[in-house]
């Protein structure tokens, strides 16, 4: 069994501020935050994002990742180095992006559309490496992760020791599924996207899914992943904040505690 820290994915809550963020992470025993950059730290703004990364740590929270909204492959030289230099003011070292272009199966792959997102993303990893960052590529319906084949092809086509992987279960997964994917990519899974919906993506309480979670922990093997991790809710019943503070309390059971420990900066 990993060590996973509770998180936040500050998409949770777009329309709330930045500083609302904070506080309300601060306040629910939350210990890192995910930027997104479709709304609190939008790429290329750096001032903005140094100010972000200031009032986080202020709050004696971590930064841990830039929740990138960059598509491999379709994106430029200069988006990839807006995001890089906007990781880098946000002080993280660790982006995550998504495997493959918007919204699109990777059943609707040609083996060659394949090969150009493989190599997107492979240099990608080493346009980070040059920034001393890791990358993680979201694990999600819709994408090059979207089935177990396809990101186990993801994870062997691109063995490069700072790319890693992170999890959630698609709406709905059995759990048996679920562990069958743990098993199998657990040594390049990096942070986990925590949430409760059923397959038509209606939300639930955590504590509905809470058994379901603390198998999914207690099955992550060890991962060559070596920074801090962490399990970040993402999205809860309603966009409630009420929903949110008994989510986390939740989350922080399932973890294996209430209280933790200050972890280094990532």
């Amino acid at each position: 069994m990993r060590f996973f820290a509770p998180g936040l994915c500050s998409v949770t809550f777009r329309a709330m501020t930045p500083q609302a963020v904070i506080d309300l992470a601060a306040a629910n025993g939350i210990k890192a935050i995910e930027w997104g950059a479709d709304i609190h730290v939008p790429p290329g703004d750096l001032e903005n994002a140094r100010d972000v990364a200031e009032r986080t740590a202020k709050a004696g929270l971590t930064v841990s990742s830039y929740g990138s909204y960059i598509f491999a492959p379709d994106f430029t030289p200069e988006d990839l180095t807006s995001v890089l230099e906007t990781a880098k003011a946000l002080g993280t070292g660790h982006i995550r992006i998504w495997p493959g272009s918007r919204k699109r199966p990777s059943a609707d792959y040609s083996p060659m559309e394949r090969r150009v997102a493989t190599d997107a993303l492979a240099m990608f990893a080493r346009r980070a490496d040059d920034y001393g960052m890791t990358i993680g590529l979201e694990y999600h319906p819709n994408s090059l992760t979207d089935t177990l084949p396809s990101a186990l092809q993801l994870m062997q086509d691109l063995p490069m020791p700072n790319l890693f992987f992170y999890w959630q279960p698609a709406p709905g997964l059995p759990l048996d599924d679920a562990l069958d994917e743990i098993s199998v990519l657990g040594s390049r899974i990096c942070h986990l996207h925590v949430f409760a919906w059923l397959a038509d993506a209606s939300r639930l309480p955590l504590r509905e899914r809470a058994d379901y979670w603390r198998a999914c922990v207690d099955a992550l093997p060890e991962s060559e992943w070596t920074k801090p991790a962490y399990a970040m809710l993402e999205f809860v019943k309603g966009d409630d904040i009420g929903q949110f503070a008994k989510d986390a309390v939740m989350l922080r059971q399932i973890l294996g505690g209430l209280e933790w420990p200050i972890l280094p900066r990532m």
